[in-house]
């Protein structure tokens, strides 16, 4: 589906931040999601937004984002005093997409999205606003809004508590066929309850003492378990040379020859070609691997 396929954007009556607001998200492709997606977002992973998507880990609310909310009604008016604009803050919704929006002119024409720093004008984000620069997981955030809305033109309004810095973003629309793009590709680790591959920001490096020892008792028995392990195979490998007959007993030790059945190759089935098993398939459930390296 190209842009050009995007339906007419309608509103959804739903207040932002409310429970109803939260479980309507959970089936919506959404704005402020399409950085992790990409694997573009500094604090989410795929494989984190895939947790939360399928209900395995809620999002927790930081101070970083409480302040966001507070801060959202005082940034907002503050906008529209500089600006002269009246931005109405909505919920939009296009087919699989959806964008919560800080504000919307009337005309729809023009969309806000507010960012309150925890660090002010001592943030980064203060800083890159000067220069008119704008970080890549807002830029896919806002250009997702702009695709949802239709509008041409986004602001964004670096707030820090009593002023703020504004940049204005046009729509890219190759930036645009991008997040469909990743959205598309991620889709099926919804639909199939399978999760995508972790990254190595998905990895903590762990260095507290209680961690190290465990990891050296681990390794210490690990190595000598590999042992004890070589030689058992080894004295099953001698047991079995001296064993010709389907049963043989001897010394506490018995060897017994069997016939198992092959597995059934379900690709070879023809009823079965074509079919999509998913529907069949149990919801996935994690398991732990212990590694050494």
């Amino acid at each position: 589906m190209n842009l050009n396929d995007i339906p007419t954007p309608v509103i959804v009556q739903l207040q932002q931040g409310s429970p109803a607001w939260l479980a309507y998200r959970q089936a919506k492709r959404n704005a402020s999601e399409s950085a992790a997606v990409m694997g573009a977002s500094p604090w989410m992973t795929p494989y984190q937004l895939w947790l939360a998507k399928t209900g395995r880990q809620e999002t927790t609310v930081t101070p970083a984002m409480q302040r966001g909310t507070d801060l959202e009604p005082l940034a907002r008016a503050a906008y529209e005093e500089q600006t002269g604009l009246v931005m109405q803050p909505l919920v939009l919704e296009a087919g699989d997409y959806s964008a919560s929006l800080d504000g919307m002119t009337f005309e729809g024409d023009l969309v806000l999205e507010i960012k309150c720093p925890v660090r002010g004008t001592r943030s980064d984000l203060w800083q890159d606003a000067l220069q008119g620069e704008v970080p890549l997981h807002y830029r896919i955030q806002v250009q997702h809004q702009l695709m949802v809305s239709g509008a041409q033109t986004a602001h964004l309004w670096v707030f820090d508590g009593t002023r703020g810095v504004l940049v204005s973003i046009e729509r890219d629309e190759a930036l645009m066929e991008a997040i469909r793009a990743a959205w598309d590709g991620f889709q099926p680790h919804l639909d199939g309850d399978t999760p995508p591959a972790l990254s190595d920001a998905d990895t903590r490096v762990r260095t507290d003492q209680a961690w190290q020892e465990a990891a050296r008792r681990y390794s210490e028995v690990k190595r000598q378990a590999d042992a004890v392990a070589e030689q058992l195979e080894q004295a099953r490998q001698a047991l079995v040379a001296l064993a010709d007959h389907p049963k043989e007993s001897g010394a506490g030790v018995t060897v017994s020859r069997y016939w198992k059945q092959g597995n059934v190759d379900y690709k070879r089935i023809p009823a079965l070609q074509g079919l999509d098993l998913s529907p069949y398939r149990g919801r996935a459930r994690e398991e732990v691997r212990v590694s050494l390296g």
